[in-house]
C-alpha cells in the first residue's frame, strides 16, 4: 500500500514539474522588448527578440520575388527591414503608415521581421472639433419607429 502511494506520489510531481517547466519555456518564448528605431539604433535589442515601431517611409516597399523590404522611421531615423514572414500583410500597411515590427535586429544593420502590424495614422486620427455630424439614436415603440444617424425607418400600425 505504501508503495502505490510514493509511485502515484512520484507522478503527480513528475507532471507537475513538467507543466510548469513548459509554462516557464513557453513565457521566456513569447516575451519581446519593444523599442524605438532611436534605441535599436544605439545598440540596444541587438541578438534577442524585440519589437519596433515608427512609420514606414513613403516609397519604400519594395516587393522582390517572396521578399519585402522598406524603411521603418521614428525622427530623422530609419532602419532598412526585410519581411520574411508567411502571413498575408495588412491593408493599411503602405507608405507613410505606423507599423510595429517583430523579430531581430542583425548585425549587418537591418531588421528581419517576422510579423508585421500597421494602421493608417489618418484613418484612426479623431475628426476636428465641430467637423462631425450629429449623431442621434432613437428607439420608438408603439409606432415602430427607429432613428440611427440620418437614416429613418419607420412601420406604421
Amino acid at each position: 500500500m505504501k508503495n502505490k502511494r510514493l509511485k502515484f506520489g512520484v507522478g503527480i510531481a513528475i507532471i507537475l514539474a513538467v507543466v510548469v517547466w513548459e509554462g516557464i519555456s513557453g513565457f521566456q518564448q513569447s516575451k519581446t522588448y519593444y523599442y524605438t528605431v532611436s534605441e535599436l539604433l544605439q545598440g540596444k535589442g541587438r541578438n534577442q527578440r524585440v519589437r519596433v515601431g515608427g512609420v514606414v517611409e513613403p516609397d519604400s516597399i519594395q516587393r522582390r520575388g517572396d521578399q519585402l523590404t522598406f524603411r521603418l522611421a521614428q525622427d530623422k531615423q530609419s532602419i532598412p527591414v526585410t519581411y520574411v514572414g508567411s502571413d498575408t500583410l495588412p491593408d493599411t500597411f503602405k507608405g507613410g503608415a505606423q507599423a510595429i515590427v517583430e523579430g531581430d535586429f542583425t548585425a549587418s544593420g537591418t531588421f528581419r521581421a517576422e510579423k508585421i502590424q500597421a494602421k493608417c495614422a489618418s484613418k484612426y486620427q479623431a475628426a476636428p472639433p465641430g467637423s462631425a455630424q450629429p449623431r442621434t439614436s432613437k428607439l420608438e415603440t408603439g409606432n415602430s419607429k427607429l432613428e440611427i444617424g440620418n437614416a429613418k425607418v419607420e412601420k406604421g400600425n
